[in-house]
């Protein structure tokens, strides 16, 4: 049997688990590319030496490459494309994949095909002479970079004073990703509308809002198939997620308008060969439904809901489609009917002093089948010094969690919030924004 060498960036123990539950991993040698540690805790990313550090290790390799894969937002979802077109290896083509992830631009070329499905929108300048005054949207709005990562920089302004706040914070660290983005805009063949519109541009967009749903996919060879529907459950009084919960509740009437959506949106954009997640809103009152974002990848955060649910993870799709193969996803073969993947948060700065131990989670996992406790602190972690995250919270950890129904999986969480405890203690000056 043929060992294919399948390379991944920032391949890490969760996912690599994963990988090797897939159907396709008894004929693969999984590789990891670059240490997962300077993609996902960086604050820093030098694009051009980590593509040429990544570029010589699979050359290096021992076998030729078959496939280079990854399964998280920028920088590595904005690599693989360059790698690929290196080695002639399956993947989006750079410029379609950036139609997506430039925020601005995939907002552009949505327009031209589901322009009732996208917000006002509008391209601001942070650096310019007067970005607060030169914009016309109404309030409130959302002002987010046109490309970061897990909401990182994304405010919601409701008069000109938040505005010039959130501004002035994004002046301050906007160039985390936008010096590493227009190296990666360096490599594409962009169109005037885009040309000079770099990584330190934001957009500005008019509030949308519903029910909240990311549709999951692929692009094989031009046709579009879908997964799964995950729902994104936020905290009523905060705009945060709380969970992403699997399978969706919402009426399949309205996830099969989504899927038209999406498969309007992609064949405009030319994407193919690859995996997708799209995210949405159901305005149930208006029976309305928005395009919020396009993403080029699975959702690592949805790996485990769907081997809990389906028997098999969303890397099943993304191997397969690398390997040049039509994904064989099956559905309902897991242990669980419901599955989520849970957020413990905290909403001010703070330091760590103490984490669930290990014999707590022990005890509480053998009494909660399916349970998967993810720390990302430990004692001593001042919580404003973590990197990535959202504006409006701290991830403490990420709870797996699999069930009957949904209100098992609830009942699950709340048992396990009351068990696993973290002690944070305040520091002087403390600020609510990450």
């Amino acid at each position: 049997m043929t060992q294919h060498n399948v390379f991944v960036l920032g391949l890490d123990m969760f996912n690599r688990r994963k990988l090797e539950n897939t159907s396709a991993a008894s004929e693969c040698r999984f590789i990891g590319l670059l240490d997962p540690a300077e993609i996902m805790e960086a604050d820093h990313f030098p694009i051009a030496d980590m593509l040429e550090r990544a570029v010589a290790q699979i050359e290096a390799h021992d076998g030729p490459p078959h496939a280079v894969i990854g399964y998280v937002d920028f920088p590595v979802s904005t690599m693989i494309p360059i790698i690929a077109r290196r080695f002639g290896l399956r993947a989006p083509t750079l410029e379609s994949l950036l139609r997506c992830e430039h925020k601005y631009w995939s907002r552009l070329v949505q327009r031209e095909v589901v322009a009732e499905h996208i917000p006002a929108f509008e391209l601001v300048d942070p650096f310019g002479d007067d970005p607060a005054g030169a914009l016309t949207l109404d309030y409130p709005f959302w002002i987010k970079p046109v490309k970061s990562a897990g909401s990182f920089l994304g405010f919601r302004v409701d008069d000109r004073e938040a505005l010039e706040h959130a501004l002035a914070t994004i002046r301050e660290h906007i160039g985390i990703f936008a010096e590493p983005f227009d190296h990666i805009l360096a490599h594409a063949t962009l169109p005037p509308a885009v040309a000079e519109v770099g990584g330190h541009y934001c957009i500005a967009e008019s509030l949308i809002g519903g029910r909240q749903c990311t549709l999951e996919g692929y692009v094989f060879d031009g046709a579009v198939h879908f997964h799964g529907v995950i729902d994104s459950i936020r905290a009523r009084d905060r705009p945060t997620f709380l969970r992403y919960q699997y399978p969706s509740c919402l009426p399949s009437a309205v996830t099969q308008r989504m899927e038209a959506i999406a498969r309007t949106v992609l064949a405009h954009i030319e994407f193919d060969q690859s995996a997708f997640n799209i995210e949405f809103f159901w305005d149930a009152a208006a029976d309305r439904v928005w395009l919020l974002e396009i993403n080029t990848r699975i959702a690592q955060h949805h790996s485990d809901l769907f081997e809990k649910v389906d028997g098999v993870s969303n890397h099943e799709v993304v191997v397969d489609v690398a390997l040049g193969r039509a994904p064989r996803f099956v559905h309902g073969q897991g242990e669980f009917a419901y599955a989520a993947c849970c957020f413990l948060r905290h909403y001010r700065d703070g330091v760590v002093g103490r984490v669930p131990e290990a014999a707590e989670v022990e005890a509480l996992a053998a009494s909660v089948p399916g349970m998967i406790f993810e720390p990302h602190v430990e004692a001593g972690t001042c919580l404003s010094a973590l990197t990535h995250q959202e504006t409006y919270s701290y991830a403490l950890a990420l709870l797996y969690l699999g069930g009957d129904d949904p209100q098992m999986l609830r009942e699950r969480y709340r048992l396990c919030r009351r068990t696993l405890n973290f002690d944070i203690q305040p520091v002087a000056n403390e600020d609510t924004q990450p």
